[in-house]
């Protein structure tokens, strides 16, 4: 047996019984069927989710711009997400730093204890952050949300900003440094340029992590609405459901954008 032959058969690259592309389309139907379906109504005619369409029309993408409510709550998330992922992503690269760049006691742990949300359910950071704001009185306003959204984004920007830091050459800091530059200089003049992409990256990823988040929005909420909650509460009036499909369908687009937006800056920035 050749070293080629081996090193596929110790990876179990070969025949299989399982009809692997039959399986790959299923589950693709199942993860991309729903979002069609989601498009496709949205250009419903008829208030009614059923088949057949009773015709197609742009009605309900017209109505989107002409409803105050709900664009007021996609100004809510948009507001809520720059925030929290300015926050997040600004946190996200001091652990970054602090990690790789320095030894200190207690380092572990402060790696540990920033991807912790990761692993404690929304739910749970939910409840704990309402009862923490109401403990330091606290009214619960977009403000809040943010918080509580960038608390949940940090993981996803220490990841990402981690990954580049790990790769970035420590000897174009002490080169700075040498030159006279103070390290604080040599972060914003020399570490920031050098991971632009990665920096920007995160903080698309943690903007979407928190536009996209309603449980702990849920709990944090004042009288302004983010528009998760806004479409979770608008789900009981059915003459209302083509609207938000229709938003639903602009925000996908949008979110889809920053993901691919993000995906590309993460490939590029080594």
């Amino acid at each position: 047996m050749t070293g080629a032959q081996r090193a596929r058969s110790a990876i179990g690259v070969g025949r299989t019984r399982v009809p692997l592309r039959a399986t790959y389309v299923v589950i693709l139907a199942l993860l991309y069927f729903p979002i069609g379906l989601l498009f496709l109504f949205s250009f419903n005619a008829n208030t009614q989710l059923n088949f057949p369409l009773s015709g197609l029309t742009l009605h309900w993408y017209q109505e989107v711009f002409e409803d105050n409510a709900l664009l007021q709550a996609a100004v809510n998330s948009l507001l809520v997400g720059v925030a929290a992922a300015t926050l997040a992503t600004s946190i996200g690269f001091a652990v970054s730093v602090a990690v790789v760049r320095f030894r200190f006691r207690g380092r572990a742990g402060l790696l540990g204890l920033a991807g912790l949300p990761l692993i404690v359910p929304f739910i749970v950071l939910g409840v704990s952050l309402f009862l923490l704001f109401i403990f330091v009185d606290i009214p619960r306003s977009l403000v809040t949300i943010a918080i509580g959204h960038s608390v949940v984004a940090v993981p996803f920007a220490t990841l990402i900003l981690l990954a580049r830091m790990v790769g970035l050459d420590p000897n174009l800091e002490d080169a700075a440094m040498d030159l006279g530059a103070t390290y604080r200089t040599t972060l914003r003049l020399v570490v920031v340029p050098l991971m632009g992409a990665s920096l920007l990256s995160a903080w698309l990823t943690c903007f979407i992590v928190s536009f996209d988040e309603v449980a702990i929005a849920l709990f944090l909420a004042g009288g302004d609405p983010t528009f998760p909650i806004f479409l979770y509460g608008q789900l009981r009036f059915a003459q209302r459901l083509p609207v938000l499909i229709a938003m639903a369908v602009l925000l996908m687009i949008g979110t889809v954008t920053l993901t691919l937006v993000a995906f590309r800056l993460g490939r590029r920035r080594a």
